[in-house]
């Protein structure tokens, strides 16, 4: 068990990670900048190759497009039907992987998909489809049912001119904690990662990138680290240091937003697909953590990228004309929204008129010993960690770099004896997010600290693990991204404040002035980027 505070543990690393070239003659091997998951996949894989790695992330862990996704780990089935065949076979066979080695993390999900008279693509087009998407992943995993028996997988469809429906398989996860189990398993193979130190400017000698310069946001100390490379890591604002190596800018910012419903208020027991009516994109409805999620849009993000993205009121209005299309018994308005929560995907920009016929593949680029990385897609994070390391082999004689197919992830340890409190389903979502460490998760727990948290399937003595072991800093680390209670509660999870203050300033040691700041940072972040923006329709 971890014994001294969370500010103890802070300082310890960034004395670790600053202190490293006076206990290595070249300083590092490699320094991460950006800690979302393509940065944790290049932490883990590195650190299991024994490699002197360190990561840095100027926000909090996955504060950008990592806990901000629509949750799936999938292949895509829209890219296998724009010829994208290489990208949607490494997705599913990732999948694939992921659901063996982390089930409770990544768990499967049935998709279904209605098919009406009129309505393009039919039935045998998508069976087509579907028959390569399993194909692809080695595993059978669809079946069409007519409409009688249809409606009962998915109920309060619209039923005119419903011809029957097909259910496919992929996956769900929750994205942020996928993060942090990456961030946390490396950290146990020595790697070093810290929240909120900013990379100022990359240090280059004899013309070629040798470190940075980097910057606690907390407390303004600065300090130089050096490596052999320097990786970034960074998604939608990886030009930012590529400008500084003379590097070119190849990101089209992409804003994907969504709307999150009570379940009982839209009830799904498998995700939907969907065509929107009036563009015929792709809209998803499924069920997450005991919400249901509705999204997502896909529109250049024109705004500062270091400000918190958020829904606009057409975005609102686009996603309910969808689920009213699709469930039009149900009566769904504005005032049934939950939460909101908008996020920015890095994409290669092609000159694409339509951010959706933009490709999803990763780049890699190396200027002046700067490999910068971007694009791609969460579920296949592993394969564009090796290919970052691919590219700094040539500068680092000791990497070798091959996909041994070995797993990524440690499994839980044997110790069961505070688990045998938890029921089934717990035990294993537990294990899933926590690994090694989840006997000890369950085990710091406080009476009644082993209850769900109400409304969402996240126990009570997850937010106290998270604030004693986790970089907590701020009041929305904990609930946006060590948890995702704020998307998940009415009014972010404020109704339960006096419960949350007692953990957080026994944990943390805040005092009343700075539980007070905190709680009211919070709910303006809340109110800015998590609610329903006014000037929506209201019906």
């Amino acid at each position: 068990m971890v014994t001294s505070n969370p500010q103890e543990q802070r300082d310890r690393a960034w004395l670790e990670m600053t202190r490293m070239d006076l206990q290595k003659s070249h300083g590092l091997d490699i320094l991460v900048i950006g800690g979302g998951i393509t940065g944790a996949g290049i932490l883990r894989e590195a650190a299991r190759r024994d490699l002197a790695i360190a990561l840095i992330e100027q926000r909090d862990f996955a504060w950008g497009t990592s806990s901000r996704s629509s949750k799936m780990v999938h292949g895509g089935l829209r890219y296998l039907l724009a010829g994208h065949l290489k990208l949607t076979r490494d997705s599913v066979r990732e999948r694939e992987r992921l659901l063996r080695e982390v089930p409770g993390l990544v768990d499967p999900m049935g998709f279904l998909y209605a098919f009406y008279r009129g309505h393009w693509p039919g039935r045998r087009s998508f069976k087509i489809l579907l028959t390569v998407y399993d194909l692809l992943a080695r595993r059978w995993n669809h079946r069409y049912y007519p409409a009688k028996d249809y409606i009962w997988l998915a109920p309060h469809i619209a039923l005119k001119h419903l011809k029957g429906g097909i259910k496919y398989g992929d996956a769900i996860t929750d994205d942020a904690r996928l993060v942090f189990r990456t961030i946390r398993e490396a950290q146990q193979d020595g790697a070093q990662a810290l929240n909120y130190v900013a990379a100022d400017r990359v240090i280059v000698n004899g013309g070629r990138v040798c470190g940075a310069t980097i910057r606690d946001v907390l407390s303004g100390a600065t300090a130089e680290v050096h490596a052999k490379i320097v990786v970034n890591a960074t998604g939608a604002w990886a030009d930012r240091l590529r400008k500084q190596v003379d590097g070119g800018q190849d990101i089209r910012p992409l804003r994907g937003s969504h709307l999150v419903f009570p379940f009982w208020r839209l009830p799904v027991a498998q995700a939907i697909t969907m065509n929107h009516p009036a563009d015929r994109r792709p809209v998803f409805v499924l069920p997450w953590e005991g919400a249901t999620i509705v999204g997502n849009t896909d529109l250049d993000h024109t705004e500062d990228l270091d400000s918190e993205a958020s829904i606009t009121p057409h975005e609102v209005d686009y996603l309910l004309e969808v689920v009213r299309y699709q469930f039009p018994a149900l009566g769904i308005g504005r005032g049934d929204i939950l939460s909101t929560y908008a996020g920015v995907r890095p994409v290669i920009g092609t000159s694409a008129l339509s951010p959706s016929k933009e490709k999803r593949d990763h780049s890699v680029w190396v200027e002046r010993g700067l490999i910068s990385v971007s694009g791609g897609k969460l579920t296949t994070f592993r394969l564009i960690a090796l290919d970052v390391l691919q590219r700094a082999a040539r500068f680092i004689p000791s990497l070798t770099v091959k996909d041994r197919n070995e797993p990524l992830f440690q499994h839980a340890n044997g110790k069961r004896f505070h688990l045998l409190q938890l029921d089934h389903a717990l035990r294993g979502r537990m294990a899933g997010r926590y690994g090694p460490e989840t006997e000890e998760v369950v085990g710091c727990a406080k009476d009644g600290e082993l209850m769900r948290v109400p409304g969402t399937d996240t126990i009570w003595a997850e937010l106290r693990w998270a604030a004693r072991t986790e970089a907590v800093v701020h009041l929305e680390d904990l609930l946006l991204r060590r948890t995702q209670v704020g998307i998940l509660l009415q009014e972010g999870g404020m109704g339960f404040f006096d419960r949350i203050r007692a953990i957080c300033q026994e944990e943390l040691g805040w005092g009343n002035y700075r539980w007070h700041h905190e709680a009211e940072a919070y709910k303006s972040l809340w109110q800015r980027c998590h609610s329903v923006p006014e000037g929506t329709e209201n019906r």
